[in-house]
């Protein structure tokens, strides 16, 4: 995509509005310190005419001190307003990553499945971070240096216009050069992104999978695809090198030109009396005041480039839309929640293969508990899924309390439905914020209560800092059978009034099952539950029967009425053992 000056203009305004004190501030610093840039060799000038002239020691001493003190005024106003644009560029890029992070957890399934977490990471953190002196250094490095070029011009036409005119037809035709070659590494900056995304990619995805990489002999092989991905980001960043040097040797000529016009200006007017020698120092020394300008707007251009790649990709992912559009608002009643399927069909990939729901409709009553059977990858998990809308189906209607979901707002839509799966995700927090989700208005109190009624006090007095205690990633140090009673707390917090329950009690030792199957009597009291089968104890506990079969309901009905039916479909399961017949 072709990045506009308006696209970096709109971003620049967007993130350093509210900041916009500490950039007024950096504002006030960048000018006081463009004036005594202006200045100083101003004294210089006056320094050597002076000499020249045969003033005094002392007053020569005077005009020296005045320019020392001077410059040492201007490197603290320097170090100042470095620091001061260091943290309003880290204080932006910090808030697009936010801004990125959260647009991201919007975006529906499809998109999350169609990019690796390794590209993620470097999308949001390495792009920004491309990115990062565009907002820190850009207005010290390029407005100031465009404002200090302005100065030195003026102060060249008060000295001489002839030499005032020469070197402005130089710098604009220089900044027109400039101009003309700022988008010249944008592309190839892209693509270097990009090569370092799928990199990144790449080793994320090894690394997650390192046990069956190891076991499998297939080590040799995954280096091979790695050596891949470097030579590819490797062609790339040079190709970028090459481009941005592009610039530099350009620059580099300008730069020559320029000393060319002051010296032949200088020696000419010089010779005819019409300037004094101090002022032809003064000429040599804003000419390397122009260069300064310049060199940095060079630097700019091509770190602007970098940026431009950032933005590129940066905007193109805001510019990504999720599928799931949020509801009008909706109200999903209180209470238990009656559940509805009408001629529900959906596939992931409609264009590359067949549906994975086709034409499903059943009704489950408020209270009622549902056992939701069917061999792997009939659609099961499929069915949990488009109820929280983390997918979209191609056809019919789901309904939840008799609204329909895509009313509700999805917020609203997810906190009425609560989940435990066989995979518990805790994440390296608190045990408060891994129970609450990280939600602030959930009582101690209320929290305590609900472990207690699980059964987790024991674990709990076991915690050397009760809930601030710290959880790693994944399920360290928690055996199987706590990670979900977690799990079934969290769902307890939520309240939900519909409760979907992926059963994995086959794992865990019969002290901790009991436990489990306590939580879950308590969990579905008052509720209506959607329970995912492996074993049958799980499915007695259930109102009705739904048998999945390639996507297709194969039976559906009260579990009695279907116990009691030779022929159908449940009987069977009963008869040769519900766990061996879904495998």
């Amino acid at each position: 995509m072709k990045i506009t000056y308006r696209d970096y203009i709109r971003l620049l305004a967007h993130y350093l509005r509210p900041q916009w004190a500490r950039t007024i501030l950096l504002a006030v610093l960048l000018f006081g310190m463009i004036g005594l840039q202006l200045l100083n060799p101003q004294i210089l000038s006056w320094f050597i005419d002076d000499a020249l002239a045969g003033k005094s020691v002392f007053q020569l001493s005077i005009t020296a001190v005045i320019f020392i003190g001077l410059a040492l005024v201007t490197q603290v106003v320097s170090v100042w307003s470095v620091y001061v644009s260091e943290n309003v560029g880290w204080t932006a890029t910090n808030l697009m990553r936010a801004d990125l992070t959260e647009h991201c957890l919007t975006l529906d399934m499809t998109f999350h499945n169609a990019t690796n977490p390794g590209a993620m990471i470097e999308r949001i953190d390495g792009d920004v971070t491309a990115m990062a002196n565009f907002f820190s250094q850009f207005v010290i490095k390029v407005l100031g240096n465009l404002v200090l070029l302005l100065g030195v011009l003026v102060l060249l036409w008060v000295e001489d216009w002839r030499v005032g005119l020469a070197l402005t037809i130089y710098s604009l035709v220089a900044m027109l050069v400039l101009g003309k070659v700022r988008n010249v590494g944008v592309e190839a900056t892209k693509e270097e992104r990009q090569a370092s995304a799928e990199m990144y990619g790449f080793v994320e995805e090894r690394l997650a999978g390192l046990e069956d990489i190891r076991s499998n002999g297939a080590t040799s092989y995954v280096m091979q695809g790695f050596a891949k991905k470097l030579r590819n980001y490797y062609y790339k960043a040079h190709r970028a090198w090459m481009k941005f040097n592009q610039v530099w040797v350009i620059t580099t000529g300008l730069f020559a030109l320029g000393y060319f016009i002051v010296f032949v200006m200088s020696a000419y007017l010089f010779v005819g009396g019409a300037i004094t020698l101090g002022t032809v120092y003064l000429f040599y020394q804003y000419t390397e005041m122009l260069r300064t300008p310049i060199e940095q707007l060079n630097r700019q251009v091509q770190d602007l480039q970098k940026a431009g790649a950032g933005i590129a990709r940066v905007t193109e992912l805001f510019n990504t839309r999720s599928r799931i559009n949020d509801g009008t608002g909706g109200a999903i009643p209180a209470g238990p929640l009656s559940v509805a399927f009408e001629d529900v069909s959906f596939a992931y990939n409609p264009e590359q293969a067949g549906p994975t729901l086709e034409e499903i409709t059943f009704n489950l009553k408020q209270g009622e508990v549902m056992g939701l059977l069917g061999r792997t990858g009939s659609g099961k998990t499929t069915i949990t899924r488009l109820l929280f809308r983390l997918y979209e189906p191609q056809t019919g209607r789901i309904t939840l309390g008799g609204r329909d979901i895509r009313e509700a707002k999805l917020a609203q839509l997810r906190g009425r439905i609560g989940m435990v799966t066989q995979e518990v995700q805790l994440f390296h927090a608190s045990v408060r914020d891994n129970l609450t989700f990280f939600n602030r208005a959930i009582s101690d109190e209320h929290i305590l209560a609900v472990i207690e009624d699980i059964g987790l006090k024991d674990w709990y007095n076991s915690l050397p800092q009760g809930l601030e205690t710290q959880l790693k990633t994944g399920q360290a140090g928690l055996s199987a059978g706590e990670a979900q009673l977690l799990a079934f707390t969290r769902v307890f917090l939520e309240n939900p009034g519909l409760v979907i329950l992926d059963e994995a009690s086959s794992r865990l030792d019969p002290a901790t099952e009991y436990l489990t199957q306590r939580a879950v009597e308590k969990l579905l009291q008052n509720r209506t539950g959607i329970i995912i089968a492996h074993r049958l104890a799980t499915v007695q506990r259930a109102d009705r029967i739904l048998i999945l079969h390639e996507g297709r309901i194969a039976e559906e009905g009260r579990r009695e009425d279907l116990a009691a039916e030779p022929d159908s479909h449940f009987y069977g399961l009963l008869k040769t053992g519900l766990e061996e017949a879904l495998v």
